[in-house]
């Protein structure tokens, strides 16, 4: 990793929340027509930008082999962040979703598990699996966060900060970040007791920018608890927000940022470089390439703030891959 900046100016990477979403392939906008492959069209995208969001592993454990060739196909430098097992997330999880040989010792008849229903000896497998899983990012310094997207039910209680505590616990050795999905972290009287149990442990809090509702959104909160600092853009389409399915996954997502939008983002992700050693941007707004412009406008709107790979300006020709 680059040293820091002169006065503790942590270093700033943007980029977004996957490189292989179904719309923005379709589409044909970001990669050349002549990057067809799963290897070039990594290497594509990570010659633009310096950090991508894995989000295939939230909904099975990664692989041993897949880890081994993300490193192969990116440049020293390149940081990945990893979402974690959806159901270290306390979120009901398939159970067809489970490693085959744990799926066959699972005793239950229904389709779904929660974490706390497993045995001990099942849990305990499956973090280890999911960490040997990850050594070949962290053996060659690309692995950023493991980011814990935790369920909406999970609420600011014991019981919600003893799984916090638990899952640091797990992850020892990791920089890990939680999205805490339910206002009751949030409120006036809680915010700062959050903040605090957070830095306690060493986890970082994501700050996010999502549709304000109510009923089933957080507010953005922008601090560092950790030496990372996390931001997640998903955009404010508040049509379809709450239907779920994969039928739906990409209308929750249509929002393309305006550049008066970005611009309200740079000063609090220049304050939270100067709290960290480094601030991870990453647009989840996953529609087409509109997370991919997004990023490549934000990057220019913070300049030498940021660490650029090559990113273009939005309409500007695509380099070729390389081979």
């Amino acid at each position: 990793m680059c040293a820091r900046a002169a006065r503790s100016t942590g270093r700033i990477l943007v980029g977004t929340t996957s490189w292989t979403e179904n719309t923005l392939l379709e589409r044909g906008r970001f990669y050349p027509a002549e990057v067809r492959s799963p290897e070039e069209r990594l290497q594509y995208y990570a010659s633009l930008f310096p950090i991508v969001e894995v989000d295939s592993t939230f909904y099975a454990l990664p692989s041993l082999r897949d880890a081994t060739l993300w490193t192969e196909r990116t440049d020293p430098g390149f940081v990945f962040d990893i979402k974690a097992f959806r159901l270290f997330t306390e979120l009901r999880t398939p159970v067809r979703s489970l490693p085959v040989d744990i799926r066959a010792s699972v005793a239950t008849a229904d389709a779904n598990v929660f974490y706390d229903k497993l045995p001990e000896a099942i849990r305990k497998e499956l973090w280890q699996r999911f960490r040997a899983a990850l050594e070949p990012l962290r053996s060659v310094d690309r692995l950023g966060t493991v980011l814990f997207q935790l369920a909406p039910s999970l609420l600011c209680n014991p019981a919600g900060l003893r799984h916090i505590a638990h899952c640091a616990e797990q992850m020892s050795g990791y920089q890990i970040a939680v999205e805490l999905r339910d206002g009751s972290w949030f409120s006036e009287k809680q915010r700062e007791q959050t903040a605090r149990f957070l830095r306690e442990h060493g986890v970082a809090q994501v700050a996010t920018d999502e549709p304000q509702n109510k009923n089933f959104s957080v507010p953005s909160l922008w601090a560092a608890t950790a030496d990372v600092a996390v931001v997640r853009l998903h955009g404010r389409q508040r049509r379809n927000v709450k239907k779920r399915g994969p039928h739906f996954a990409a209308e929750r997502l249509a929002y393309r940022y305006t550049d008066e939008e970005l611009t309200s983002f740079t000063g609090p992700v220049t304050r939270l470089a100067q709290q960290a050693r480094e601030v991870h941007v990453l647009f989840n707004n996953c529609y087409s390439d509109w997370a991919q412009r997004n990023a490549a406008r934000f990057t220019e709107m913070l300049g030498k703030r940021a660490v650029t790979m090559r990113v273009p300006r939005v309409d500007a020709p695509r380099p070729a891959a390389r081979r």
